[in-house]
């Protein structure tokens, strides 16, 4: 299995402490424990900012970044080990293994914080955090700081300036290492060939949720622990709804159905849509829409590259979706006139794409300076048009309503392009049906 290299921590904390201002300290939690009912947990997942400089899994962990501190500028706090505990809930890293495993200059027990934190504070003059995104977090940290205050006429000195930390972090984390982009391709060949295998049970009569478990099974198969996000799997008219989640319609014969659903691999998350028609034949209508769709994604892989700027992609979408809506009758007028009024919103109401990474709709900011962001190597991002003729659109012929199409597929910009992560699931018309045909033969 791929995994982020340990060394690939180390430099990224590097990174980061040499762009904090000198005699600072940056605070980061980890992912609290999320309660799924009375007492049962969900599956824990690390917080991605977390994982990114520490590689840590576990909870009830905070991690401390001082440039410049004689004793070692990495310090973890996190649980002790404890037998009793490990018997139930599984191995701890202790403060031994923080070291040894996780590469902390210095380690302490979580539950000695209050004690020990507010002397580490104490005299750094600036505070990084990542302020309001975990309101109980906030609450302890005035309180460390509060200690530092109240001590101030003994001489202490409290921090006086507390800067956010995720616009450092996550302008970082915009720009992907080739260890993580190992990563990322091991999640989205596993994501394919979970596409695929969904491809190959379709038929009329099964439930949405019947895919579901092919690709859930393909994903574990594949050594995922989880999905990236709910997968979503949407028969017929529920094609049209863009975050559709219930998948437990029945397929039924001469509908699509749209999977949109990836994996994750060590915290990185891949992300797929691929729509097909239940039965392995499209309709001429059908067809015609998911060519367009796909011609609309061909020509955003066009405007990704270096020093082309982030909306070119999108753009690109947008001139061919509302010229061959045009084309086939779905509106009426002048393309450019169209594109001005958005007219085309009516049938492509989202934008081509999101940055990719650690979440599945990554951090990083879109605009610089109240401008689109320029591309550049290492950024990876998804590329995902699509067309929605509600089943109720009476402004369309009959024939049209209830098909929705999105293709979407994950890449990553490179010094001449971009690479596709995700090329492993069949695309075309004539790929699609061939795939199926032969799936078909095989059961019978």
């Amino acid at each position: 299995m791929t995994h982020i290299p340990k060394a690939e921590y180390s430099r990224r904390r590097k990174a980061l402490m040499a762009q904090m201002e000198p005699n600072s300290i940056a605070i980061l939690p980890a992912a609290a424990v999320a309660i799924r009912n009375r007492d049962v947990e969900h599956v824990y997942r690390q917080d991605s900012d977390f994982q990114y400089l520490s590689g840590f899994p576990e909870p009830q962990a905070v991690i401390l970044l001082m440039p410049g501190r004689e004793h070692g500028e990495y310090v973890l706090f996190c649980r002790e080990r404890n037998a009793e505990r490990e018997l139930w809930d599984g191995l701890r890293a202790g403060q031994e293994g923080a070291i040894r495993d996780f590469g902390a200059d210095d380690a302490f027990p979580i539950t000695d914080i209050d004690d020990i934190l507010p002397g580490l504070i104490e005299g750094r003059d600036r505070v990084y955090s990542a302020m309001g995104s975990n309101p109980e977090f906030d609450r302890h940290l005035m309180d460390w700081i509060n200690v530092i205050r109240s001590k101030a006429h003994l001489g202490a000195q409290p921090p006086n300036e507390f800067v956010a930390l995720d616009h450092l972090l996550h302008d970082m984390r915009l720009y992907k290492s080739a260890a993580e982009v190992k990563v990322m391709r091991e999640a989205a060949r596993i994501s394919a060939q979970a596409h695929i295998r969904a491809m190959q049970a379709s038929r009329a009569g099964l439930h949405e949720y019947s895919l579901e478990a092919e690709l859930d099974y393909e994903f574990r198969k594949g050594g995922a622990k989880m999905p990236a996000y709910g997968s979503i799997v949407a028969a017929g008219r529920n094609s049209c709804i863009l975050h559709y989640q219930q998948n437990d319609a029945v397929l039924k014969d001469g509908d699509l159905v749209l999977i949109d659903a990836g994996c994750e691999i060590d915290c990185y998350a891949s992300d797929i849509t691929r729509t097909w028609p239940v039965n392995g034949k499209f309709s001429p209508e059908q067809k015609a829409i998911y060519e367009l769709v796909l011609a609309s994604q061909e020509a955003a892989f066009a405007e990704i590259a270096p020093n082309k700027h982030w909306n070119q992609a999108h753009e690109a979408t947008v001139r061919v979706i509302t010229t061959g809506l045009v084309k086939l009758g779905l509106l009426q007028g002048e393309v450019d006139e169209l594109i001005a009024s958005e007219a085309y919103k009516a049938f492509y109401m989202h934008r081509a794409g999101h940055w990719l990474g650690m979440d599945v709709h990554d951090v990083g900011e879109y605009k610089v300076g109240g401008e689109w962001r320029v591309l550049e190597v290492g950024m990876a991002l998804t590329v995902e048009p699509g067309i929605y003729i509600a089943p109720d659109n009476q402004s369309v012929a009959k024939k049209w309503r209830g098909i929705g199409v999105r293709i979407e597929d994950d890449v990553v910009v490179t010094k001449t392009g971009c690479e596709i992560l995700t090329s492993g699931v069949p695309k075309t018309v004539a790929e699609i049906e061939a795939l199926m045909a032969q799936a078909r033969t095989h059961a019978a």
